[in-house]
């Protein structure tokens, strides 16, 4: 069972608990081709990756994206997530540690109910961006 956030005792700047997520593994990144139906050999062959001018594979951003939308489903009930979107801003490696935090940006009190804007941000292990984006749930 989740233990979401109660938004309503969060103030504007005030954090999220984070979310780590283990090791990326290249098993990860041909399962994810797989489902997603993406077969860029960047993602799955090093010798292609190399060719390309990357040092080896590198994560698929919308698999980062979901590290991110699962850490935000741990943090709020999915019928209250209004908006979810991201910006890429870096490439992930097999063995990166990614860890998702978010922030609160912004409550408005609404006629729906309060409406709170979060910044999201998604890390490797060496604090480097992987993507920014925002979440807004609407607690009634």
């Amino acid at each position: 069972m989740n233990q979401y956030v109660d938004f309503r005792k969060l103030k504007v700047g005030e954090a999220l608990p984070t979310r780590v997520n283990p090791p990326l593994t290249k098993l990860q990144l041909v399962r994810y081709a797989g489902a997603a139906g993406d077969f860029n050999p960047i993602h799955t062959d090093d010798a292609a990756a190399k060719t390309s001018g990357l040092g080896g594979v590198i994560a698929q951003g919308p698999l980062i994206m979901g590290f991110a939308g699962k850490a935000v489903c741990q943090w709020v009930p999915k019928r209250r997530l209004k908006k979810f979107k991201v910006r890429f801003m870096g490439m992930s490696f097999p063995g990166d540690i990614i860890t998702v935090s978010a922030r609160v940006a912004e409550n408005l009190d609404t006629r729906d109910g309060l409406k709170i804007r979060c910044d999201i941000t998604a890390r490797d292990q060496n604090e480097e961006v992987k993507l920014t984006g925002l979440f807004e749930v609407l607690q009634a």
